[in-house]
C-alpha cells in the first residue's frame, strides 16, 4: 500500500473521529435548548416539580453556557470589566476565548434559574455522558463538579464571609447506554450522633442527579417521561421525523428553528458514524481472522466476500489498523 493511500485512510479515520466530536457537540447543544432544560428541571428539581415545563422556561436566565466554562480551579470565574460593585470587582462565568485553552475540561451546560419567588437563584449544570467511564467512577466526578460550582461562587455570587448567600447548585448527569432506565439523587444529610442540637445551615446546597438511559426507548408515562424525551433526542436509531414527532406531539415542544436543525444535523452525523463504524469494524474482523491463521477462503465465507476482496481489505487496512 503506497503512502498516499495510507495517508487517505488515516484522514478517513480522523474524519470518523471528528464526526464523534461533532455529534457530542450537537448533543450538548440540543440538551441546552430551554424547553429541554425546562423538562429536565421539572423532573429533577423539587422547586419546579408539578409545573408545566412551558411555564418553567421563563425562569431560565439568559442563554445557557454550553461547553465554554472551565471546570479547573481559578478558571471558572472571569472579571467582566474594571467596574466595582459594593467594593468588589464584578465577575461572571468565564466564557471568553475558549479556543485559547483547548486542553481545559469544561462544564457541558451551565445556567442560572430563578426560583418561583423571583428573588433567589439556583445554578444548574447538565452533563452528558455516552458511556460509563472506565478510568474513574462517575459519582466522584459529579461530586467534584458540584463542589466547584459552589466554591466558584465566591466574589461572583457572594463576597467575603457572606456564606448565607451561596446559591443552591444542581449537577445533573445524563448517562447513555445503560443497562436500564434509572434516576438517583445524591444530597447532604445531617446525622445526629450525640444530643439533639443541629447546627444552622442549609443541607440543600449540593445536589447531584444521575439519570441513566437505556438503549430501549420506554413508553411515554409519568415515571419515564424524562427518559423517553432524552432517549428520543439522543437516539442514534430514530429518524429525524420520528424524533420530531415524539418531541412535538408527545411533549408539546416547538420544533421549528434551531431544534429542528440540530436534530437533523445529529441524525446525519449519526448515520455517518454508523457507516464509518461498520467499515472499520468489518476490516478489524477480517484482519483478526487473518492474524489468527484463518485461510483467505474461510475469511471470505464468513465475511460474505470474494477471496480477491479479502486480499484487498488486508492490503488496504493492515498498515492502518496494525
Amino acid at each position: 500500500m503506497d503512502m498516499t493511500s495510507m495517508d487517505t485512510e488515516m484522514k478517513n479515520m480522523v474524519r470518523a473521529s471528528d464526526k464523534d466530536a461533532q455529534y457530542d457537540e450537537k448533543a450538548k447543544r440540543l440538551l441546552g435548548h430551554k424547553y429541554i432544560l425546562a423538562y429536565i428541571l421539572v423532573n429533577t428539581v423539587d422547586e419546579f416539580k408539578g409545573m408545566n415545563p412551558g411555564d418553567v422556561v421563563q425562569y431560565i436566565e439568559g442563554e445557557p453556557l454550553i461547553g465554554v466554562v472551565p471546570v479547573d480551579p481559578g478558571m471558572t470565574n472571569s472579571p467582566k470589566d474594571d467596574t466595582t460593585q459594593k467594593g468588589q470587582r464584578v465577575v461572571g462565568f468565564n466564557s471568553e476565548n475558549a479556543e485559547i485553552n483547548e486542553g481545559l475540561v469544561r462544564f457541558d451546560i451551565v445556567f442560572y434559574v430563578r426560583m418561583k419567588d423571583g428573588l433567589s437563584q439556583m445554578i444548574i449544570n447538565v452533563e452528558a455522558q455516552k458511556d460509563e467511564p472506565a478510568g474513574y467512577d462517575i459519582l466522584n466526578r459529579a461530586v467534584f463538579y458540584v463542589s466547584r460550582l459552589v466554591s466558584s461562587q465566591k466574589e461572583r455570587d457572594f463576597v467575603n464571609t457572606n456564606y448565607n448567600d451561596i446559591r443552591r447548585v444542581f449537577s445533573i448527569w445524563v448517562c447513555m447506554n445503560q443497562d436500564e432506565n434509572s434516576m438517583g439523587y445524591v444530597h447532604l444529610a445531617y446525622d445526629k450522633l450525640i444530643g439533639n442540637h443541629q447546627c444552622k445551615g442549609r443541607l440543600d446546597l449540593l445536589n447531584i442527579v444521575l439519570i441513566g438511559l437505556s438503549n430501549e426507548l420506554p413508553e411515554h408515562d409519568d415515571k419515564y417521561e424524562l427518559h423517553r424525551l432524552l432517549g428520543a433526542l439522543l437516539s442514534k436509531q430514530l429518524s429525524v421525523d420520528e424524533k420530531l414527532a415524539i418531541i412535538e406531539k408527545e411533549y408539546n415542544i416547538p420544533v421549528e428553528g434551531s431544534i429542528r436543525r440540530d436534530i437533523s444535523v445529529m441524525c446525519n452525523l449519526s448515520q455517518g458514524i454508523k457507516e464509518d463504524g461498520i467499515a472499520i469494524g468489518k476490516a478489524e474482523m477480517i484482519l483478526n481472522m487473518y492474524k489468527n491463521g484463518y485461510t483467505l477462503q474461510q475469511i471470505a465465507d464468513v465475511a460474505e466476500k470474494s477471496v480477491e476482496e479479502i486480499k484487498a481489505v488486508i492490503e488496504k487496512w493492515e498498515p492502518v489498523l496494525a
